[in-house]
């Protein structure tokens, strides 16, 4: 057995205010309570709520203040994420600190939320590092779920547990929820999906087993989750296959298709024609064209004007 204490907190995140002393008040009040706690994961963009008029460099001042917690209590921290600035441009971007309040990687959003993270640049590298004795971690945020790539990758790295830092306030959390189970089960390892409430999301964190397996599941409300996992439990499933069935890695690892389709994906003729990547419009109608047989938008009438099409 291979035991790692990890703790989401599913917190009030304010979209227009320092959230920094109430997270450090309620990681107190966890380790008060947990002192076997041996990480913590916020949820993303929980420093200062999803605006980048917050952005700061990195090394700055709100990092310096998720390195004082790490090390205050000796935990391996995850700060969700902030938004960087960075040689003019804004990255949505997660720390990782070690117990002794050292960043020992970054990781910066691949896939920001376009078009409605409009402004925000997409990071190109993955984070996947060690803690000794323990096992191989990866960090991916929000939006990424939603491209296996992203997770595929860090897994064939050896990824073992993924945290998942999130913010969604959408009606789309449920497909989430799904997407996490598959992803842990398709990649066999622990998944830690963890959003926040209020501006900062709404809730439902999920922390997922090997085996597609829901370990707990919150509500809506905040919450503070800890658990502990065994590591071990992923090391069997992808030796012997998820509940002794299929080894998708192995799988992956041996299929003789070459997939590079990927290296082609920009010059794709039928991703072509889906359109640009734009916030829908009133009586938008994605991908279609406007045309006199069936699919041409109507100009409202005076007695329509104000309508949608």
């Amino acid at each position: 057995m291979t035991p790692f204490a990890i703790a989401g907190m599913q917190l009030p995140i304010s979209g227009i205010q320092d959230n920094l002393p109430h997270l450090g008040a309620r990681l107190d009040y966890l380790m008060h309570l947990f002192p076997w706690v041996q990480m913590v994961v916020f949820s993303e963009l929980a420093s200062y709520g999803p605006s980048p008029a917050h952005a700061q460099p990195l090394p700055g001042p709100a990092e310096r203040t998720f390195q004082e917690m790490a090390a205050r209590y000796r935990l391996w921290l995850v700060n969700g994420s902030m938004f960087e600035m960075h040689e003019g441009k804004i990255y949505n971007t997660s720390s990782v600190i070690d117990p002794a309040g050292r960043v020992i990687g970054r990781y910066r959003k691949m896939f920001p939320f376009r078009p409605y993270e409009a402004g925000v640049e997409s990071g190109t590298e993955p984070l996947v590092f060690d803690i000794p004795d323990v096992g191989r971690f990866a960090v991916t945020i929000c939006y990424d779920m939603w491209f296996p790539e992203t997770t595929r990758a860090v897994a064939c790295q050896g990824a073992e547990v993924i945290l998942h830092p999130s913010l969604t306030t959408t009606i789309d959390r449920e497909v989430e929820l799904s997407i996490a189970r598959a992803s842990a089960a398709m990649n066999q390892c622990f998944f830690l999906d963890i959003n926040g409430v209020g501006d900062g999301g709404n809730g439902r964190s999920v922390i997922v087993g090997p085996a597609g397996d829901v370990l707990y599941q919150a509500g809506t409300s905040e919450e503070i989750i800890p658990l502990e996992i065994d590591l071990d439990r992923v090391r069997r499933s992808r030796e012997i296959g998820l509940r002794g069935l299929g080894q998708p890695l192995k799988s992956f690892r041996d299929h003789p298709a070459p997939f590079d389709f990927y290296a082609r994906v920009p010059e794709s003729e039928y991703l072509g024609k889906l359109g640009p990547l734009v916030i829908p419009q009133r009586g938008s109608r994605a991908g279609l064209p406007d045309t006199d047989k069936g699919t041409r938008r109507t100009t409202p009438s005076a007695k329509t004007k104000g309508a949608s099409s």
